[in-house]
């Protein structure tokens, strides 16, 4: 029987700590070991992006990244984006512009979307498209998407996050 491995992180501004089966990713253990349902599972091998979490402020794919990996970093899924009824604006943006339609590519569009905003609160349709490639949408068509995020951008550059 293999060991599991204690996993000491900060989950969307919260201290947490979990137990990780070996070789375990990091969207199994957030989903099953420690209950945030938000990133979804869509092709398991990093090729969807529904799964998209941010580590460190950055991209990350959870599907393909070791749950031990987390150990003392700041990991945030779309579950951060929202403060109870107050949602974020990249959140109302893509009502606004019809943006989700099924809805299952959603958060892991959203925590691209926001890893680009705060890196670069006014980009260019260019980087906004380049920023949002590694995640497959099968419903819009991308324009809501893309149109949404530059909507959003207005929001992002006014309250400087």
């Amino acid at each position: 029987m293999m060991k599991k491995t204690p996993v000491t992180f900060t989950l969307n501004g919260r201290p947490t700590a979990a137990f990780a089966d070996p070789g375990e990713n990091l969207l199994d253990f957030l989903r099953r070991g420690v209950g945030d349902m938000t990133p979804k599972y869509g092709c398991g091998q990093g090729t969807c992006g529904a799964c998209t979490v941010l580590i460190d402020n950055e991209p990350h794919l959870a599907c393909i990244t070791l749950a031990e990996s987390a150990a003392d970093r700041e990991i945030r899924t779309a579950d951060c984006l929202s403060d109870g009824p107050s949602l974020d604006p990249l959140q109302n943006s893509f009502i606004e512009h019809f943006a989700a339609q099924c809805g299952y590519c959603t958060p892991g569009m959203l925590m691209a979307a926001r890893a680009l905003l705060e890196r670069n609160p006014n980009p260019r349709r260019e980087e906004v498209i380049d920023a949002i490639a590694g995640n497959i949408c099968r419903c819009t068509g991308y324009e809501p998407i893309v149109d949404a995020i530059l909507d959003a951008s207005r929001s992002y550059r006014r309250s400087a996050i």
